[in-house]
This record gives structure tokens, C-alpha cells and sequence, in this order.
């Protein structure tokens, strides 16, 4: 038994030294094309979507295709990290979901710019203090971040990719035991994912808001009786118990993030394109923003009405279709749409999360 395990063990260091070799390989070849680049963009989304896809179609296991993209998408930021420095801002502090799904798209070779609303995060990345930001959009539960909607319609950003992210609530506190538990901090969503195993576990329990999980764990460490809802990553932060796991209500619960800059993304295969806009006022308006989409084939993944905020009862329209505004089928769609509608602005084509 011991003489066989030696074996093995010397075959996985054998190619532990091969992959060393071709990791630094990989990182000369990426240093390379860095000194040719001439406008000095260090992320190209739609290339590392296409490595991504590539790989987890060729992936004959015993790995899975997320551990794959995880492995791959970390070779890729030490690699990126050598042409420069990457600044990515986030709904903070440390100890989020936002930050984790940072991590999941930039990789740990990043640098994370916490910061205290979505708001923050825009300006962080409209003054350059940041190259992208990210930011939560919806959730499969709670539906729609209006916060977000709101400012992208506003902003000059541009939507760079999008993150899906499955989320794992947690019960959160220095406390050993549920039944002491007499207040409860969390974000209002995660409140909302989790309320029917609160209402069953810890009915008498007070519920209190904070700006984000990550705050709302900060508060738990700071008080006793206390508790907050988030993930493990908060806990580890604030060094608190995790009473119970996986308290949301639906174990589907995916959060959608998005990835804003100033960059305009090329086609990677397989792309969304993330719209606003408004319908004229009139009979049938609302019906003729769609038909552009229907008569050249254009999927709509997604539609979201949204107040526009100019007190008169009008509404703006948040649309996702599939394929990248450079493609023949959407160019020509989009354009009849702007003839049918009263607004419309293009908020992005960005490669479909891996």
C-alpha cells in the first residue's frame, strides 16, 4: 500500500513540475501580448469567455466544469496582474457577496476597492479610481436592484459582463445557541430571501436592516444576543459562530451581478445585450417596442419596467436580449427600435456568464 501511494505521489509531482513550467509559459506569452497592446486595456472580457468556454468544453473530468473555470480564471488574473495593476470596486466591506463574486470573475490577483453603496461604486469607476466596478442587479428570490437600474440610466458606463452568483445565507453570531438569539441584522434582500425560515426559527426575534451583509455582521460581533444573516465569508471576517447553514428559502437562490466601465466589449460567441428604454405615448406603443425584436429573431431574456422618475406615472423599460449589438440580426433590430421608441440606450453587449 505505501510502495503504491509513493507512486502516485511521485507521478503527481512529476506533473506538478510540468505544470509549473507551463504556467510560467502561459505568463512570458501573456507578458507578451501586453507589450503589444497599444491603448494599454489590460481585461479582455470577451477573450477570457471564449479560454473559459473552450476549456469546459474540452473538460473530460474528474473535475467539474465550475472547478475548471475557477482554476482557469485564477491562471488568467496572475497573468493579467503581470501587464498591470487591476482596481475593481465593490458594494463593501469586506465580507460581501459582492466581494465574492469579484473574486469569481477577476480572481484573487485583484485589487478590491470596497465601497459603502452602489452609488460609490459607479463614482468610483466614472473618476478612474477604479477600472470596473460590480455590482448587484437581481436576485432569483427578491427580484430587481432598483438602485442599480436607476444608475446605469444615468451613467456613462457601459455593462463589461455579468457575474451569477449562488448564494448561501447563513445565521451569524458569537452566541452558541438559537433560542438566545433576540436581534437579527441583515441586508433588507437577504431579509427577504430568508423569511420564512426566520419567521419559522426566530419569530420573536427583532429584525434589523444594515447597509450590507458584511455590516450587518459587523454589528452581530459587536453585541451579544445578537445575530445577522450572510455568507461564510463574513463570518470568517468577523470571526463569528455559523449557527445554521443554507437558511434561504429557495436552495436556487442565485444573485446576478454586473460588471460596469468605460469599455466597450467585442463579440465573444455568445453574448447579451442589456438595454433601457421608453414607450411613446400612445395607443399600441408599448406593443411596437417588441416587434423589432420578433420580425429578425431576437430573444428577449428579460423585462423590466422600471418608474422613471418624472412623477407623471411613465415607466422606462429594461430589456436583455440574446446576441451582441454588432451582430447583423440585433443592428438591425436596434435600429428599427429606435425609430419605435421614445428613449432608448444601449447599456452594453458583454459575454453571457461563463
Amino acid at each position: 500500500m505505501s510502495e503504491k501511494l509513493t507512486q502516485y505521489r511521485t507521478q503527481i509531482d512529476a506533473l506538478d513540475d510540468e505544470l509549473l513550467q507551463l504556467f510560467n509559459r502561459r505568463a512570458a506569452l501573456a507578458q507578451q501580448i501586453g507589450h503589444l497592446k497599444e491603448n494599454g486595456v489590460v481585461l479582455r472580457p470577451e477573450r477570457e469567455a471564449q479560454v473559459l468556454r473552450r476549456l469546459q468544453d474540452q473538460n473530460a473530468g474528474p473535475l467539474g466544469n465550475e472547478a475548471v473555470a475557477q482554476l482557469f480564471t485564477e491562471v488568467m488574473s496572475q497573468c493579467r496582474a503581470l501587464e498591470a495593476p487591476l482596481t475593481v470596486a465593490y458594494l463593501g466591506p469586506q465580507g460581501t457577496f459582492s466581494e465574492q463574486a469579484t473574486l469569481k470573475r477577476f480572481g484573487s490577483a485583484v485589487q478590491g476597492e470596497p465601497c459603502a453603496t452602489i452609488d460609490d461604486v459607479f463614482n468610483a469607476v466614472e473618476s478612474g479610481a477604479a477600472q470596473y466596478g460590480m455590482v448587484p442587479v437581481e436576485n432569483s428570490t427578491e427580484g430587481a436592484i432598483g438602485r442599480t437600474l436607476d444608475l446605469l440610466l444615468n451613467s456613462n458606463l457601459q455593462i463589461c459582463g455579468e457575474v451569477m452568483l449562488q448564494v448561501h445565507q447563513c445565521l451569524l453570531s458569537n452566541e452558541n445557541e438559537l433560542s438566545v438569539i433576540r436581534k437579527v441584522y441583515s441586508h433588507p434582500q437577504s431579509f427577504g430571501q430568508c423569511q420564512g425560515w426566520l419567521n419559522a426559527h426566530l419569530p420573536h426575534a427583532e429584525r434589523v436592516t444594515a447597509s450590507s451583509n458584511a455590516d450587518a455582521a459587523r454589528l452581530a460581533a459587536e453585541e451579544s444576543y445578537a445575530a445577522s444573516v450572510g455568507g461564510v465569508q463574513a463570518a470568517e471576517h468577523f470571526k463569528l459562530k455559523v449557527l445554521a447553514q443554507n437558511i434561504e428559502d429557495d436552495s436556487r437562490n442565485t444573485t446576478r451581478f454586473l460588471v460596469i466601465g468605460k469599455q466597450d466589449v467585442a463579440p465573444s460567441g455568445k453574448d447579451k445585450t442589456s438595454l433601457v428604454l421608453s414607450a411613446a405615448n400612445r395607443p399600441g406603443a408599448v406593443h411596437d417596442l417588441l416587434t423589432p425584436l420578433a420580425k429578425h429573431g431576437v430573444s428577449m431574456t428579460k423585462l423590466e419596467s422600471r418608474p422613471a422618475r418624472s412623477g407623471s406615472w411613465e415607466y422606462v423599460f429594461y430589456v436583455d436580449i440574446e446576441g451582441h449589438q454588432a451582430d447583423a440580426k440585433i443592428a438591425a433590430a436596434l435600429a428599427e427600435l429606435k425609430q419605435a421608441a421614445a428613449f432608448v440606450k444601449i447599456l452594453g453587449s458583454y459575454p453571457v456568464a461563463v
